[in-house]
């Protein structure tokens, strides 16, 4: 399966979920959620996962933990906020570069309606 084929079938369970719990619960109750209902699809899901980062040739087994990551190829950060700030999408893309995936999205459960939510980075370029 490709990042946008995933992709799709995150974007339809953040909706899901969206609809069903509505906005501006804790990150940790998305989390979840998405979580299951993506396994439930059939999408292998890593919650919370340690990612090691490089710096002056110093390995560091925890540089951050990546919210979650869908099939090794799509890294999801959420949020449950009023208002994605610049931060949040250079926050999203630089956890994309340092795993090595193509494809990050940015979800804010926070929003009243989800697909003003949902930001698409790819390949350091934002696209809204």
């Amino acid at each position: 399966m490709i990042e946008n084929e995933i992709a799709r079938q995150i974007v339809d369970a953040a909706y899901q979920i969206h609809t069903k719990l509505g906005p501006g619960l804790l990150e940790t109750v998305y989390e979840v959620a998405l979580a299951y209902e993506l396994s439930e699809r059939g999408l292998t899901v890593e919650r919370q996962k340690p990612v090691k980062i490089c710096y002056k040739s110093v390995t560091f087994d925890e540089g951050f933990r990546a919210d979650l990551i869908v099939n090794a190829k799509v890294i999801i950060e959420l949020k449950s906020v009023e208002t994605i700030l610049p931060v949040h999408k250079k926050q999203c893309l630089t956890y994309a570069r340092l795993t090595g995936l193509k494809l990050g999205l940015l979800i804010n459960f926070g929003d009243a309606l989800i697909k003003n939510g949902i930001t698409r980075l790819i390949n350091g370029q934002l696209n809204d």
